[in-house]
């Protein structure tokens, strides 16, 4: 029996679990990833929630196959290192050397969080009776994935895919990334509520507006709720939101041909009212026509994600 480790490496959160041959969890969990107090103290962390889970399920080093780790940021696989990670606030930092040494756990795999994420889903959750599949996180920012063929595509020495970093509208809004015009300057969280103040600000009419007379902050709950009770600004802007997903969703399928693509993130909850708007469009606007046009399907496994494609690493490569 093959026993692997999975972590999924946030800003704020280390999620770990251990999973057997077949990716079922056998034990998870998580602490707080307390960055600020650097890179030993994280990877510190990260090993004793290792050697927790292995204590707890009887398990010793020796038993445990291998350890992957999905991290923000660039990670270059073939090096282990985490190149830069802005919110962790490493750069050039031995992330697969370290956790090995501090594990005694000799075979450590490195990926990025939404390659994780996009893995994971090809393995046990949304896209797991596909051999290929896109991926698309929708949160604060844009993130995603590639699985070409059963195989992740992340080319070693490289930081792509950085599906949320591509250009959407040519010099158009700025992006995080010192852009203009990316897929996440239009079609992540941020960007919605961006527009839906500049919504509310030109019509105070609106629900939104009257959301905010009222002291609430707008999010992307209370703008789709407003949308589906027809407030006909609130709609116009998730109509569009949509849109720009759809686009994006468009070039992965036009770019690598993927018969699937997974919408995850926060999204992922609205279900079939986004997923249905998504695949119209994308059959509107994919080349060739509706027939080469892939399915598109919410993420199942929430933030087990990342765990598990984490743990997928050393099958996928």
């Amino acid at each position: 029996m093959k026993y692997r480790i999975g972590i999924d490496l946030g800003g704020t959160n280390i999620a770990v679990g251990l999973v057997d041959e077949a990716y079922r969890f056998l034990a998870k969990e998580s602490v707080k990833t307390e960055a600020w107090q650097g890179f030993d103290h994280v990877t510190d962390n990260m090993a004793k929630l290792c050697k927790k889970l292995m204590d707890g399920t009887g398990l010793c080093p020796a038993q445990i196959d291998c350890i992957g780790v999905g991290s923000p940021g660039a990670a270059d696989k073939r090096t282990g290192e985490i190149v830069f990670a802005g919110n962790l606030n490493w750069s050039h930092v031995p992330l697969t050397d370290t956790l090995a040494r501090k594990t005694g756990i000799g075979r450590v795999f490195l990926g990025n969080d939404a390659d994780c994420a996009a893995l994971g889903e090809f393995v046990m959750g949304a896209g797991r009776d596909f051999d290929s599949l896109g991926m698309i996180t929708i949160g604060t920012g844009v993130g995603g994935g590639i699985v070409l063929e059963n195989k992740l595509f992340a080319p070693a020495g490289t930081v792509a895919p950085e599906l949320g970093h591509t250009t959407l509208i040519y010099k158009g809004e700025s992006c995080t990334c010192g852009r203009k015009g990316c897929l996440e300057a239009y079609a992540s969280f941020t960007a919605l509520i961006r527009d839906a103040n500049r919504a509310a600000d030109a019509h105070p009419e609106s629900a939104l507006a009257l959301l905010r007379a009222k002291g609430e902050k707008l999010n992307g709950k209370n703008i789709f709720q407003a949308a589906k009770q027809d407030d006909p600004i609130a709609s116009q802007l998730v109509a569009c939101f949509l849109d720009y997903i759809a686009q994006g969703a468009t070039n992965i399928a036009i770019a690598f041909g993927v018969p699937l693509i997974v919408i995850g993130g926060g999204i992922s909850k609205e279900g079939d009212y986004v997923a249905g708007q998504i695949e119209d469009i994308v059959k509107k606007e994919m080349f060739g026509g509706p027939q080469y046009a892939p399915k598109i399907r919410m993420a199942t496994l929430g933030n087990d994600a990342g765990i598990l494609g984490a743990a997928a690493l050393a099958d996928y490569q």
